[in-house]
């Protein structure tokens, strides 16, 4: 297949590009997409180079999928001209999402729902994502009435700014700011910009796709979402109130058996997800598995992982990959 990666030069266009080797994506052309600064510049994949071009121009090369992570004014232009030229599209960005004519996809959770027609399809946010691959299963054999979530968000999420600025701070160095505040040795809780109902953008991101993506819009959800200085992926403290009793141990089986999640959770040995360990990984990791002794039918979790992979590039490859085994691109 001909593949275009647009931002191909960012955080997660690099770990889309590292992510596509890893899986042996099958590819025949490679066409790496970036800003006018960036064209002519080289990207490596696979051991070999290939140079930069604009958006125009890999349209012009016809590519069978292009996957976009250039941010959301990027992809409201480009996207649609992409579609146009009958090119499929899998948008890393806000855009779309919650465009009731785009389906929103986490594979493991509504793969199924995607068709030959969807021609741009939209990823979920980080945070989201790695939270609906534990609800789903739960959902399905509880029914979930509400969830309260607090997310613990690595600066990697920010971008290439945020990082430089958490490890310039670490090193005592001036830097250019990412964040209003020194992110080192702190912690800010907001993540993008305040909305009139008092939440951010990204907490409601999490409330409204959530249904979206669940396909259920009586889930109650109320979220708050935090960026602490750490590099590994995202931690998230959920506490879901279910219509329907459970048993601790029905609901370690029901998630070690759920696609793309892995149960850490040994207490008595101090096993449990972490950044640390997410790091570089595909998989959601649970831990501290545990009933909410405040209220009847409620559990507490504690669930990790890597915003770069499964939070944005592994994600939006996977539904590349399901496009493909479905014959519906390459």
């Amino acid at each position: 297949m001909k593949v275009a990666v647009v931002g191909a030069t960012g955080l997660v266009g690099t770990k889309m590009l590292q992510v596509l080797a890893e899986r042996n994506f099958p590819i025949s052309t490679l066409i790496p997409v970036a800003s006018e600064r960036s064209i002519g510049n080289e990207v490596m994949f696979n051991g070999k180079g290939y140079v930069v071009v604009g958006a125009a121009d890999a349209i012009a090369a016809k590519p069978d999928v292009a996957l976009f992570s250039a941010g959301g004014s990027t992809s409201l232009e480009w996207a649609p001209r992409f579609a146009e030229a009958g090119i499929t599209v899998i948008d890393n960005s806000s855009a779309w999402r919650m465009d009731p004519t785009k389906k929103l996809v986490v594979p493991e959770v509504n793969a199924d729902a995607l068709t030959p027609t969807d021609k741009i399809i939209a990823n979920p946010n980080c945070s989201t994502i790695q939270m609906v691959l534990v609800l789903k299963p739960l959902h399905n054999r509880y029914r979930i009435k509400r969830v309260v979530v607090s997310t613990y968000q690595s600066v990697t999420g920010t971008g290439v700014k945020a990082v430089n600025q958490l490890m310039n701070e670490r090193q005592g160095l001036e830097t250019e700011m990412a964040y209003k505040y020194q992110i080192d040795l702190n912690v800010i809780p907001q993540i993008d910009v305040f909305l009139d109902n008092g939440y951010t953008k990204e907490e409601m991101k999490m409330v409204n796709e959530t249904k979206k993506i669940m396909g259920d819009d009586s889930i109650r959800l109320t979220a708050t979402t935090v960026r602490i200085p750490v590099m590994g992926g995202h931690s998230e403290s959920i506490n879901i109130e279910f219509e329907n009793d459970f048993e601790l141990h029905d609901v370690r089986q029901i998630l070690a058996a759920a696609p793309g999640v892995v149960v850490q959770d040994d207490v008595a040995n101090q096993v449990y997800p972490m950044p640390l360990f997410a790091n570089d990984k595909d998989e959601t990791f649970v831990g501290r598995i545990r009933r909410d002794e405040s209220q009847a039918n409620t559990l507490n979790l504690w669930v990790v992982s890597d915003n770069l992979r499964k939070g944005a590039a592994t994600n939006a490859i996977q539904i590349a990959e399901y496009l493909h085994q479905q014959k519906m691109i390459g």
